[in-house]
């Protein structure tokens, strides 16, 4: 790509120098700012697209996911501002800068503003123009709790802009190189999708069918199980926990631990779903008083117990490791103590955290196809297929061995659709502000 043959300066940091026979124009010069009106339809099941921020997926819009939309009576007695074609829509909070193309008649909340270009102005070129802008108008955007741009705050903002017909041919360009870039991602997304799939089936058998595929198997018993080597035993997690009294404890009821029993300078911490989510033990800064924990101590976190998260991301597990603070379990955790002589605590993460058996049995045992929530009682009646314990030494060492190649290739991968995104993003900001020319 040549650059043009002359430049001038600007004094606009993130345009920088432009083409000598470009124009600097504020945006409100050459298109119309429309703000949304600020009260929401409380009937939403009309034909006119009603459109949110989750709604932008791609250059351009059209319709509202949920299927939300208002009567054309709606629209004119509330007197609601509809988006004609060719809108090019900017969020002016939250997500500053997110753009789209309208592409039918619609209506949006508040998080957007309308800007309608004037006949000499390239609706194309003024999406990639405005995507190219998105850092700067986050850097200038004010508000202490949501930030925000206003409508006089997009009609002075500087932009450069070359006739008309170079607009097309530059957003002409832009689509196909952007097509040709967001073609590779996705190809790349989906062979990280296929190499997960291959760990997760590596995992699997080895969990459930270890890893001699010479070993004589039998049948589980359990259907969604199979057939199982024929020297593994097969338990429900209540027979393999420590027969001590709360060898599997659910974290305190909500009334038991109020958020004004928490604060930043307390003695013993309140270990939370985010820790066993990262496997980092060191992070939060929930802390309770020693008062507090005198009355909470049947829910305190000893080394090598498994703690499991039980809402949201459910099913998630880590061992708690020594030398940690001193704390408690979170409402939204379990925690379990096992007998290491039956199973290996990073026998049962892996089982856990990386095989789909784990899923499908506290699916089947809630009687749902959708869990939110999982309960202690549901937890004791998890099936686990184990090995003898020299066994499991044996498969943790192949999985990490069998699964390194496949995980190395996924970073490299993700690395790649890092580097080619920023690439996109680069080239974007050079063609739109004239730092390389379109042929």
């Amino acid at each position: 790509m040549t650059k043009y043959e002359k430049y001038r300066p600007t004094t606009i940091e993130w345009i920088g120098d432009i083409p000598e026979n470009w124009e600097m124009k504020n945006l409100g010069y050459i298109a119309k700012m429309v703000v949304p009106m600020r009260d929401k339809p409380k009937d939403l099941n009309g034909t006119i697209p009603w459109l949110r921020i989750e709604d932008f997926d791609g250059k351009f819009v059209s319709d509202s996911k949920s299927g939300q939309g208002v009567t054309k009576e709606i629209v004119d007695e509330m007197n609601l501002r509809v988006f004609p074609i060719g809108t090019v829509l900017c969020s002016c909070s939250c997500a500053m800068g997110k753009t789209a193309i309208v592409k039918k008649p619609l209506i949006t909340n508040q998080t957007f503003i309308g800007i309608i270009p004037d006949q000499g102005v390239c609706s194309d070129f003024l999406y990639f123009l405005m995507k190219s802008s998105e850092q700067y108008l986050n850097s200038i955007s004010t508000g202490a709790i949501q930030t925000y741009l206003s409508r006089e705050d997009f009609e002075k903002l500087k932009i450069p802009l070359p006739t008309k017909d170079e607009q097309t041919s530059i957003a002409n360009f832009l689509d196909n190189k952007t097509a040709l870039i967001d073609s590779f991602i996705e190809k790349k997304k989906k062979l990280i999708e296929l190499l997960k799939e291959e760990r997760t089936g590596i995992i699997n058998q080895a969990v459930t069918k270890g890893i001699n595929p010479n070993t004589k198997m039998k049948p589980s018993g359990i259907d969604w199980l199979g057939d199982i080597p024929d020297h593994w035993e097969v338990k429900k997690l209540k027979y393999i926990l420590k027969p001590v009294k709360g060898a599997l404890k659910p974290g305190p009821f909500g009334s038991d631990l109020k958020n004004s029993d928490v604060s930043t300078d307390g003695v013993f911490k309140v270990y939370t779903q985010r820790n066993v989510i990262d496997n980092d033990f060191d992070s939060g800064e929930d802390f309770i008083s020693e008062e507090k924990y005198s009355h909470l101590k049947v829910f305190e976190i000893f080394e090598s117990d498994i703690l499991v998260t039980t809402r949201g991301t459910i099913g998630r597990a880590a061992i708690f490791p020594n030398g940690k603070i001193r704390g408690i379990l979170h409402p939204c955790l379990i925690r379990i103590q096992i007998e290491k002589q039956k199973v290996l605590g990073q026998f049962l993460i892996m089982y856990f955290n990386e095989s789909t058996f784990f899923q499908e049995n506290v699916l089947l045992n809630s009687n749902s196809t959708i869990i939110d929530v999982i309960y202690g009682y549901t937890l004791r009646e998890v099936i686990i297929p184990i090995p003898p314990q020299k066994e499991q030494y044996s498969i943790l060492l192949s999985i990490s061995t069998g699964i390194q190649i496949i995980e190395n290739t996924i970073s490299k991968i993700e690395k790649e659709i890092e580097l080619i995104q920023e690439y996109r993003t680069a080239l974007i900001s050079e063609v739109v502000t004239g730092k390389v020319k379109v042929e």
